[in-house]
């Protein structure tokens, strides 16, 4: 099973602000969390009017008790205080001339217990000023200190998966070796294989179905903070520009060290 958390909403600023806000995000007060970013790649294809932005980000978090709880500290990583770091890799791609940007977030490690692939797009309102009058022509061109932001986060639970790989494969080599030890020969009574436990194919499935649900309770609680974290660096660039931002992170830190 998958669970999917989906959400639109706007910004009252415009694309160009709204997509170096979004570079400059971390950390903020609401994302303290956020120990490190680093750029990995970046390139502007003169073509398209397209730029494409690969970034690393660590962060520092604390699992949900119940998913601890279930796995254990040690198969999630976890410190005895259940905090663990985790590695997510996240991409971008600016359309300056269509205006509209794209991004997508995904875990680098534990993977086996539970893939997160986050994916959102930035753009302009759709307008035309063709046959417009200037009252309205005025008010198409406000809308475009707004940007339209929809949002999807996917959560799939992997438990057990390459558990049950390794099941069939056995269970393929055992047949063969079955059938070459019995040979063409072989009496026409042959004992049934033996069925496989019930309890353990639920178990698998409702581990998984915990995890997935425990964490998009928690997505339904950490996208309205992601949001609000965008407002304070949108705000801290319409105040003070760019310094406003970095002394924002500044102070950010010293609040909360890394």
């Amino acid at each position: 099973m998958v669970q999917v958390y989906t959400s639109t909403h706007s910004y009252p600023y415009s694309l160009p602000a709204v997509t170096l806000a979004y570079f400059l995000r971390y950390p903020n007060p609401y994302s303290l969390h956020v120990t490190s970013t680093d750029t990995i790649s970046r390139r502007f294809d003169p073509s398209t009017q397209r730029l494409f932005t690969t970034r690393l980000h660590v962060k520092k978090s604390r699992l949900p008790s119940a998913v601890v709880r279930l796995l254990g500290k040690g198969a999630v990583g976890a410190a005895d205080d259940g905090s663990t770091q985790s590695f997510v890799l996240e991409t971008t791609c600016v359309d300056v001339r269509e205006g509209w940007m794209e991004a997508e977030s995904r875990n680098l490690d534990w993977r086996g217990v539970l893939s997160v692939v986050e994916r959102g797009r930035y753009e302009r309102p759709s307008k035309t000023t063709v046959g417009a009058s200037s009252e309205e022509a005025a008010s198409l061109a406000a809308k475009d200190e707004k940007t339209m932001v929809s949002v999807s986060v996917t959560l799939k639970s992997h438990i057990g998966e390459q558990l049950r790989k390794r099941r069939a494969r056995w269970g393929e080599q055992a047949s063969e070796m079955v059938g070459a030890v019995s040979g063409s020969g072989s009496s026409g009574d042959e004992e049934p294989a033996p069925r496989k436990g019930w309890f353990s194919a639920w178990s698998s499935v409702a581990i998984r179905t915990a995890i997935e649900k425990i964490s998009l309770q928690r997505t339904e609680r950490s996208q309205p903070k992601a949001q609000q974290g965008m407002m304070v660096v949108l705000e801290r660039l319409r105040k003070g520009g760019l310094v406003g931002v970095l002394e924002g992170m500044r102070l950010d830190r010293e609040v909360h060290p890394i």
